[in-house]
């Protein structure tokens, strides 16, 4: 019965968005988008969109959507809404964590990245436009990945901190105490292959179309790049996101090196209590703001 139940809320949601979604002004970028993909589906084969559009879309997000957080450090205005305003970026450090991230990239991401095609065609998942999930269907599906990689990266990130083999891997990520964007994956080759399993768990519960890969990819590193980037910047929309942690939580971890270990969302870090110096930290700024006001 409760299954039951589940099964028509969900039905129930899907037709309201459905109707919502009829009445919604035609989508201009549809047709050409659509367009760029039956011409990509002519031209090139499965292999190479599986392997060489991944291999592009995951270059050409990571390096745009670090675009911003580099540009800020050049704009004394943004400087009011860096977190840790006492550690600048340098040109060597960034310098360092570009060419580690090339080496990750190409020799420890690319061969996973080869066997994406491998994988569309054992699960038969579709290439076709006509095959194409809708956008609210694309959405709920990446929320859904998110859910799981958290969950993974929140246990398998707080191992990785355990003492005994904090030194040997987990401690590369940490050589910044005050993270920047490019860092996001800034990372030990073991550590890549730990913590980015969990990236793949929700696409084979959820995979139904190629598409969902390069939109979870993008999803995800807008995801760790916003919370590497040092920047806490208003009228963020991924704050619009519920229970999303965000730039601040995250950057307390690489400045404190203890608690809030899920990469996205706050639940975890809560029901464990390993939010707690966190949540002491946020009273003490609090209290220290009010004090200053006070005397101004």
């Amino acid at each position: 019965m409760a299954m039951n139940d589940s099964v028509n809320i969900l039905n129930s949601a899907y037709l309201a968005v459905e109707y919502v979604d009829s009445y919604l002004p035609v989508n201009p970028l549809q047709q050409p988008f659509k367009n760029a993909w039956n011409y990509m589906l002519d031209n090139y084969t499965k292999f190479q969109i599986a392997t060489w559009g991944s291999l592009i879309v995951h270059e050409a997000s990571y390096f745009l959507l670090c675009v911003p957080g580099f540009v800020f450090q050049f704009i004394p205005y943004m400087q009011k809404y860096k977190i840790q305003q006492d550690k600048p970026e340098t040109w060597e450090k960034q310098w360092k964590c570009f060419k580690t991230l090339l080496f990750n990239h190409f020799f420890i991401q690319l061969p996973l990245i080869c066997g994406t095609y491998y994988f569309t065609e054992y699960f038969n998942i579709p290439y076709e436009w006509e095959e194409m999930p809708r956008w609210y269907v694309l959405v709920a599906q990446c929320f859904g990945c998110a859910v799981i990689e958290d969950a993974w990266h929140y246990f398998l990130h707080r191992l990785l901190h355990h003492k005994r083999i904090y030194k040997y891997i987990h401690k590369v990520h940490h050589e910044f105490v005050s993270p920047f964007g490019m860092q996001a994956e800034y990372a030990h080759p073991l550590e890549t292959l730990i913590l980015g399993a969990g990236f793949f768990i929700g696409i084979v519960v959820f995979c139904n179309h190629v598409v969902l890969l390069w939109a979870w990819v993008i999803c995800r590193l807008m995801e760790t790049i916003d919370v590497h980037s040092g920047y806490d910047v208003p009228l963020n929309p991924l704050h619009l996101v519920p229970f999303y942690a965000g730039a601040r939580f995250h950057d307390f971890h690489h400045m404190n090196f203890i608690g809030n270990y899920a990469s996205t969302f706050t639940w975890w870090d809560r029901i464990f209590g390993t939010d707690s110096q966190f949540i002491a930290y946020q009273e003490k700024e609090k209290k220290k703001q009010l004090i200053t006001k006070k005397k101004a």
